[in-house]
């Protein structure tokens, strides 16, 4: 008898103990209302370094997939110099992350950079569950919802700027290699801009990047986005060591929506 009611008693202290711990399934994630972006997403831009076109960048959803059980959008981010600039400065860059798609926020993220004779690789693991980023060099913690700096630009993506004024600021905060960086985004205004791809109503916006950029830079980076639900990239200038690398959209596939702030 003294033996079952001792059973019995382990048995109700374990129920305690484990009705008193929040299971990561139970963790409340936040959803986001996205209307700008879907798989099957392509967007294709000319690199131009001053009047010279040095290389192409392809920014796209392939496809979904499934990590910590949860459905993300594998999204690709690819910048390759074009073969006639290739002898003066051979890039073959490659970003890659893994995009919640209720929260819009990552699991997983790559970098390959191949810029020249500079190489660099990094890789981190979110555990979103656990608040910890996981990379080769060790773990460490993270806030919720942390970004990675192609996951903030999605995520940014979802943004409504219809009431914003010139200087109102949006605070995301970005892991990248050991730490957390504050990224502010800065709306600058409205402007109509001509590229490849059209004329189009944008939003321009204004990143602060502290590390982990898209690019090596020294400076400003203005981003120019469609004034629609869509918010595609429709020019990124950036500043670096010389002059500056303008990014603008030559072609564009697989929209959630129609681009109603193209012009012509």
């Amino acid at each position: 008898m003294k033996m079952n009611f001792n059973i019995v008693l382990v048995g109700l202290i374990a129920i305690s103990v484990f009705s008193s711990t929040v299971l990561p399934q139970e963790k409340k994630f936040r959803k986001v209302e996205n209307r700008a972006f879907i798989t099957g997403e392509k967007l294709t831009f000319d690199v131009n370094y001053g009047f010279i076109t040095a290389g192409k960048a392809y920014m796209e959803i392939p496809k979904l997939k499934k990590i910590a059980g949860r459905d993300v959008y594998n999204v690709v981010f690819r910048v390759n110099s074009v073969s006639t600039f290739d002898a003066f400065y051979k890039v073959r860059d490659r970003y890659e992350t893994y995009l919640d798609v209720e929260g819009i926020f990552p699991w997983r993220f790559e970098q390959h950079i191949r810029e020249g004779s500079y190489a660099r690789d990094f890789s981190a693991y979110f555990d979103q569950w656990k608040e910890k980023a996981i990379t080769k060099k060790g773990t460490y913690p993270i806030p919720e919802n942390v970004n990675d700096i192609v996951s903030a630009f999605y995520y940014m993506r979802t943004f409504d700027f219809a009431n914003a004024k010139p200087g109102d600021t949006f605070h995301l905060e970005n892991f990248f290699k050991n730490k957390v960086y504050p990224l502010d985004v800065i709306y600058r205004g409205k402007e109509k801009i001509s590229v490849a791809a059209g004329t189009f109503n944008c939003f321009i916006l204004e990143p602060l990047v502290v590390e982990g950029g898209l690019f090596k830079n020294d400076g400003s980076i203005i981003i120019w986005l469609s004034n629609d639900e869509l918010k595609i990239p429709v020019k990124v200038k950036t500043k670096v060591l010389i002059g500056s690398i303008d990014a603008e959209l030559t072609d564009y596939e697989g929209l959630k929506g129609k681009i109603t702030s193209k012009i012509k």
